[in-house]
């Protein structure tokens, strides 16, 4: 008589639960990918900007080709001293002021100066201006420098400096106390101080 071999009911049973917990684990993973992705993408969207930083704004000047034509000036006769004084200012005064090439002016480059366009101008001699007690004066890099407004510019001149510098900054260009630091340098290196100056300036 034949033997018949038979295998037992845990053994059979082995590869169809080992088949079930394959199958459940891979339904799991693809149930589970989607809603990662999902997460993740809701995610990055909380913490994203709703919108990109703005650049920052360039300056008239920067915005466009600057003008390289001579710049009118008036030259007014200066005495020998302020002569002197100013020819040292002009020689100390920077190629550019911030990112404002310096261009020629029409008269007086030994007292006169300018950069950029529109242009910003610095005048060396004349007389001081009168500062009332009231006015406001400001010191920047050890110059004090008090501010008169105009249509189109506002105008700072020295008042602390044997010979008085005056800067015109157009309302083009904004915050103009900003405008004349390195001004203020030169003015330090080549223009002597006065013997007295407004009360509200520093040292």
């Amino acid at each position: 008589m034949d033997e018949i071999t038979t295998t037992p009911a845990s053994e059979s049973a082995t590869p169809r639960r080992d088949r079930v917990t394959r199958r459940a684990a891979l339904l799991a993973t693809l149930v589970a990918l989607p809603v990662t992705v999902a997460v993740a993408g809701f995610t990055f969207a909380k913490l994203s900007p709703d919108t990109p930083a703005a650049a920052p704004s360039p300056s008239p000047s920067a915005a466009r080709p600057q003008s390289t034509a001579p710049v009118e000036m008036p030259a007014p006769t200066l005495a020998e001293r302020p002569a002197i004084v100013c020819r040292a200012l002009m020689s100390q005064l920077p190629a550019s002021v911030r990112e404002l090439n310096q261009r020629p002016v029409t008269a007086g480059p030994e007292q006169n100066a300018a950069y950029g366009d529109p242009a910003l101008t610095v005048a060396c001699g004349g007389s001081a201006p009168i500062v009332a007690p009231t006015d406001d004066v400001w010191t920047i890099n050890k110059v004090c420098w008090h501010a008169a407004e105009e249509a189109d510019a506002t105008v700072l001149t020295t008042v602390d400096r044997e010979t008085p510098v005056r800067v015109r900054v157009p309302k083009a260009y904004e915050q103009p106390l900003q405008w004349v630091t390195p001004i203020s340098d030169a003015v330090v290196a080549a223009v002597p101080s006065a013997r007295s100056a407004p009360a509200g300036c520093t040292a």
